[in-house]
């Protein structure tokens, strides 16, 4: 079996910014508390807790005087909160997230109603949210406002993540439905390059291989867009964490198998997956 790996795959340059960032303030504090996790991969998030990063879900649970602003970023009301409290704050927020957020804070202030094409659960995406005030909305649904009243105003941008053919889908879809009531509608595209680029790849790979696997924590977003892509090309995919969940089954009948990664997996974890991939195949051979 031949295996083939995305020619773009794995840490981005946001990430291994944060990571760089993270452990040494956390070297330099004698640890530090994370809000969040850094980036969705459990392999990163260990690493991280050896070199004395504490997990901690708010302001107030932190156990240093040093607080770290996940690669997600956060609202504006988090470094109030952690200001208040007399804490140390290491943003290490991903400079597209950064863009994000201040195209989200720039609309509103203009009296835009700020739509972000995204998933609203999503720590960046409920960033953003805050930044942008209370009459942002995150959706997926281009008919948000179907039987609703319409905001005279309304900028849109998308969670740095998403599909970027997505995006341009939902303002396509979004516009058929508002025009021409809407007074004014202004499009920020803040999706991330390096995503752009990894779903580049993932598509390509796709169109050479019988069967893919995306390797990437199960709760990260651009993960699972990978995968979305490289099944809606129709070709076998299944999103792992690790090579420990390689299924000998998925194997059969394959002649070749394409591994790509999502922007916060670790090349360690791609290597892993791609040895597993070697040792099964001999052990058929």
């Amino acid at each position: 079996m031949d295996i083939k790996k995305a020619g773009v795959m794995g840490f981005c340059s946001g990430v291994r910014r944060a990571i760089r960032i993270m452990e040494r303030a956390a070297q330099e504090h004698h640890g530090i508390s994370s809000l969040g996790t850094i980036v969705h991969n459990s392999q990163v998030v260990k690493r991280l807790s050896d070199s004395g990063v504490r997990v901690v879900d708010s302001v107030q649970e932190a156990a240093d005087d040093t607080v770290a602003i996940t690669s997600h970023g956060a609202g504006p009301g988090v470094y109030r909160e952690a200001e208040g409290l007399g804490l140390w704050v290491v943003d290490t927020t991903c400079p597209f997230v950064k863009n994000a957020q201040r195209a989200a804070q720039k609309l509103a202030a203009e009296g835009f109603t700020v739509i972000i094409f995204g998933e609203g659960d999503h720590p960046e995406v409920q960033g953003v949210l805050a930044w942008a005030g209370e009459k942002a909305i995150a959706t997926l649904d281009p008919g948000v406002f179907t039987g609703k009243a319409l905001p005279r105003r309304v900028g849109l941008l998308s969670q740095t993540t998403q599909n970027p053919q997505h995006f341009a889908q939902f303002v396509a879809q979004f516009m058929a439905q508002v025009m021409p009531p809407l007074q004014e509608l202004r499009v920020v595209n803040t999706i991330c390059h390096a995503t752009s680029q990894r779903q580049e790849a993932a598509h390509a790979l796709a169109r050479e291989v019988d069967l893919v696997l995306v390797v990437g924590g199960h709760n990260s977003a651009n993960t699972r867009h990978l995968a979305k892509i490289c099944a809606d090309m129709g070709v076998e995919t299944h999103h792992i964490q690790g090579a420990e969940e390689i299924q000998t089954s998925w194997l059969e009948g394959r002649c070749r198998t394409g591994v790509t990664a999502g922007a916060s997996t670790p090349e360690e974890a791609v290597e892993a997956v791609v040895g597993r991939l070697k040792e099964l195949c001999r052990k058929k051979a």
